[in-house]
């Protein structure tokens, strides 16, 4: 099934129910969205877009990212989300790679990336774009589950990005699951798109138009806390997917304000990750608020969920390790941990996540090789290391490439960040190895303090001590004014390395 029904679906149901937002300004109901979609949808056919062709979105966070998204799925299309915040030539490559057709673009993205674009832009705000909202529309065109639907691009530490083909049948499972799973969404809610559309956030969208919710795109067009505060005291009923590093902004910056957030409804978390503390915090000012899951683009938020429930209780005696896992397998997954050569361990062991189900990939795009390492025997090998306890919940150790290996042991960098943050008086860390001629490699561990403190090597190294086996504690602290991330929140790991490998911490 082509999953632009749901949004028809809704449109016929209630066709004046507000559904599109410029900040608290309403710019479309569902008819109309529905209108202009089945007619941009019109005009790609008339572009000779035809069923299984791929169109790109380079487009900031706008309700016209929404019509194009849902004009591209009608014309039977798949699309191929861009982050704005790509690089031009970053942008262009994946237009090239995925073979799109046509590409729209928001007015400031279109000069930096028409040089470089292989594909045909259309930009809103345009006589072009308002002509395609306002051509014949087309009938929604029928997608098998196996069809294309979306095409993301994964961003690793080396090489190319691969092309993550995401299919009508995975994202259906995706969104049921999230009902069972992780959160209901009702028709009162207002979805709010403060971070990329082009990623999770934005694929939490097909949950909403499928339950008449409203849809809101922060006048920033990205991430403030302040704003999003300000907009969901006004909006109500506000649903939204932050990244841990944002979680942890917002709430600093709520408390500052004496601000409860009473306005949001459901912050689901994800994307890296979520340190007990920073969690703690949150539930403590905001209440129970929370969800987690876990599921990189080749199962995307589909592996595990940790419930509104779980994030809140501090009753049960193993709150804590509960508090500190991604949760357990949702409904459309089997979650396995295996070793080396993809054999079940026991509960407790640790090993690679293995996931199989309705929500994994069929491949990468026009990359067999990546697909034959990825999808072995049926099942999806996530490359990252945890382990499930008994009772079925999964704890993220690290990415396997993360973990440090000194004097012959594994050392996974997160338990010694989650101890480290225990203290009052770091705000962020991250912990990466070092390569050492006597050790293999030695725990380092870059700290940002809090807010009016100092580096305190020696009260730091107590605390570990006291806390983790001591060949676990870093042998170098490091002060620092602020972690790198990329544009998705995720503190680059490979960027401490190198600056360790050059002399410049």
């Amino acid at each position: 099934m082509n999953l632009a029904h749901w949004l028809a679906r809704s449109a016929t149901l209630d066709p004046k129910r507000p559904a599109l937002f410029e900040g608290l300004t309403p710019v479309a109901d569902y008819g109309t969205f529905l209108a202009k979609a089945a007619a941009m949808a019109g005009a790609l056919r008339a572009r000779g877009i035809e069923p299984g062709d791929r169109v790109a979105l380079f487009m900031s966070n706008c309700t016209d990212y929404l019509v194009a998204f849902y004009a591209i799925w009608i014309a039977g299309a798949a699309v191929v989300p861009v982050n704005a915040k790509l690089h031009a030539r970053e942008a262009a490559w994946i237009l090239e790679a995925s073979g799109a057709k046509l590409c729209f673009v928001t007015a400031k993205l279109n000069a930096a990336i028409e040089p470089d674009t292989p594909a045909p832009l259309v930009t809103n705000g345009t006589p072009a774009w308002a002509a395609m909202c306002a051509a014949e529309p087309m009938d929604i065109v029928h997608r098998d589950a196996g069809d294309l639907a979306w095409l993301f691009y994964t961003f690793g530490t080396t090489g190319r990005p691969k092309g993550v083909q995401m299919t009508h049948g995975m994202l259906e499972a995706m969104s049921l699951a999230y009902f069972a799973d992780v959160d209901p969404v009702l028709p009162e809610d207002a979805a709010l798109y403060a971070a990329p559309l082009s990623h999770a956030a934005g694929i939490y969208n097909m949950m909403h138009v499928l339950k008449g919710a409203r849809h809101v795109c922060p006048p920033s067009g990205g991430f403030d806390a302040d704003e999003v505060l300000d907009l969901a005291g006004e909006l109500g009923s506000v649903s939204m997917f932050m990244a841990p590093t944002m979680l942890r902004r917002f709430t600093d910056r709520a408390r500052a304000r004496g601000d409860r957030a009473d306005g949001i409804r459901t912050i689901v978390y994800a994307g890296g990750p979520m340190y007990n503390a920073d969690i703690i915090d949150a539930v403590d000012w905001f209440g129970p608020k929370f969800a987690q899951v876990y599921g990189p683009g080749e199962c995307p938020m589909s592996i595990t969920a940790l419930s509104r429930a779980d994030v809140a209780d501090r009753s049960h005696p193993r709150w804590r390790e509960r508090l500190g896992s991604v949760g357990r397998a949702q409904s459309v997954v089997e979650v396995k941990i295996g070793d080396a050569e993809g054999r079940d361990l026991p509960p407790g062991e640790v090993g690679e996540i293995m996931v199989r189900g309705a929500t994994v990939m069929p491949g990468y795009w026009e990359n067999p090789e990546a697909t034959a390492k990825t999808l072995v025997k049926g099942w999806l090998m996530t490359g990252e290391v945890g382990r499930l306890d008994a009772d079925g919940y999964l704890t993220l150790t690290d990415r396997s490439k993360d973990m440090i290996i000194s004097g012959g042991s594994n050392i996974y960098p997160r338990e010694v960040e989650e101890v480290l943050l225990e203290r009052a008086d770091v705000h962020e860390v991250s912990v990466v190895g070092k390569p050492d001629p006597e050790w293999g490699e030695i725990v380092v561990a870059f700290v940002v303090p809090a807010a009016g403190a100092t580096l305190d090597e020696a009260a730091l190294d107590t605390h570990c001590r006291e806390n983790i086996a001591r060949f676990k504690r870093p042998k170098l602290y490091l002060a620092i004014d602020e972690l790198p991330k990329n544009n998705y929140g995720k503190v680059l790991k490979t960027d401490l390395r190198q600056r360790l490998e050059k002399g410049t911490e």
